[in-house]
């Protein structure tokens, strides 16, 4: 679903969301294979990634904000004429 989303919308806002649903997908399956191996492992990756996951947000709504105010739109493909 997430995969679907990142390669069929147009919307920054919606792109970004897409991106969040395959972090969380892939945070659920280390989590569970951690779970059921009977270690920690995954479930300290599962942290990084969450870790990761909310600064790749950070930066991804700083991206969307100067779209907004440079186009009115938050359109991904108006980003190409964004330059130096």
């Amino acid at each position: 679903i997430g995969l679907f989303g990142l390669l069929t919308r147009r919307n920054a806002l919606l792109f970004l969301m897409s991106v969040e649903l395959m972090l969380n997908a892939a945070n659920i399956n280390l989590v569970a294979f951690s779970y059921y191996w009977g270690n920690v492992t995954g479930q300290t990756f599962g942290l990084f990634t969450m870790a990761l996951a909310a600064a790749e947000v950070a930066v991804g709504i700083g991206i969307i904000l100067v779209l907004y105010r440079n186009f009115d739109d938050v359109d991904v493909t108006k980003a190409t004429t964004m330059r130096w």
